[in-house]
């Protein structure tokens, strides 16, 4: 039986819920061991592409404290770099970005055969009707406007990878 056949998700999350159990029932949770295992039970990858840092930061630290695994490219220049790190499940991209704007590296990134499948989110200053039209017909999944709401971010991009999840599941 070859590797890739295998399913250990019921294996993998029956391990997790005993090391969590067992770890809540000592009393004093390292905070360490806490954000450790709560990514490897949210093992979903987002990719952040933000040329402003502070932005990218914040985007980093909302994710991660939710137990997303996070990369990130400050513009089109960085993502060959990033794309070769591992699997990604979600893209949040900016459209205000130096050398390629976001609305031509989606539509590069949706003409890929490889990512095209990836849900991908605009979040943008660009608010406007027309900038928001434009996200959706380069192949855009959602469109947040900045200021954005931590909380409806989140929501968000919990939604869209439950919904490619089973789309993978399929």
């Amino acid at each position: 039986m070859s590797k890739d056949s295998i399913n250990t998700k019921d294996l993998v999350k029956k391990i997790e819920k005993i090391t969590r159990d067992r770890i809540t029932k000592e009393g004093v949770v390292d905070l360490a061991e806490f954000r450790q295992l709560r990514q490897k039970e949210q093992s979903h990858t987002l990719l952040i592409i933000e040329d402003d840092e502070t932005m990218r930061s914040a985007l980093r630290r909302i994710f991660e404290s939710e137990g997303y695994r996070v990369l990130s490219a400050a513009d089109g220049t960085q993502l060959s770099d990033v794309l070769d790190d591992s699997p990604i499940d979600l893209i949040i991209l900016d459209i205000g970005l130096p050398w390629i704007n976001g609305y031509e590296l989606a539509k590069l990134l949706k003409e890929h055969n490889e990512l095209k499948q990836i849900p991908l989110v605009f979040v943008s200053g660009k608010t406007s009707e027309l900038d928001v039209k434009r996200g959706f017909e380069v192949g855009a999944d959602d469109y947040i406007k900045k200021p954005f709401d931590v909380d409806q971010i989140k929501k968000t991009v919990g939604t869209l990878l439950k919904l490619n999840d089973k789309d993978k599941d399929k």
